[in-house]
């Protein structure tokens, strides 16, 4: 399906850092010139690429350190613009090592398999920096184990 069907007059932007990534990005969206592919490292401040209707993310802030996620979701709220929606679908840390541990059986990892650059944090640590950027409606509006879906709105009207 390509993108933007229910807003045919909608414009994409995709940011990734894994030359893979940003080859297969590239690759599948060469014929629509409604999206944009950019090479773009969440560890170092967002370009300023004008406000969106919405942001999201899949599994790429977990990687970074927990104070550059904190800034990282400044510089988010702000490219939002009035009534914009982010959502964050994310690995997030478990309450305990015996959920930690359910959950790697659960994907089928071995604890020696687990991803060193992996960087998780509880999510109502990541809910409570949402809320301190002035999102609202900030909620985990899905979780299974150490994966969530953070959401939350940039006050004001669309």
């Amino acid at each position: 399906m390509c993108c933007g069907r229910a807003a045919p007059g909608a414009t994409f932007v995709g940011l990734d850092i894994s030359p893979t990534m940003l080859v297969s990005a590239r690759e599948r969206f060469a014929a629509d010139p409604r999206v944009a592919i950019v090479e773009h490292d969440l560890g170092a401040a967002l370009p300023n690429l004008g406000q969106f209707d919405a942001v999201v993310s899949s599994f790429a802030i977990h990687h970074l350190e927990h104070a550059r996620k904190h800034e990282l979701l400044v510089e988010i709220f702000r490219c939002l613009a009035p009534g914009a929606v982010f959502a964050n679908l994310e690995h997030v840390s478990s309450p305990s090592a015996r959920l930690h541990a359910a959950f790697l059986a659960a994907i089928g990892n071995a604890p020696d398999q687990e991803d060193a650059s992996n960087r998780c944090i509880d999510v109502e640590s990541q809910l409570r920096w949402m809320r301190g950027t002035g999102l609202i409606d900030v909620d985990c509006a899905w979780k299974w184990r150490e994966m969530a879906l953070l959401t939350g709105v940039r006050p004001g009207a669309r």
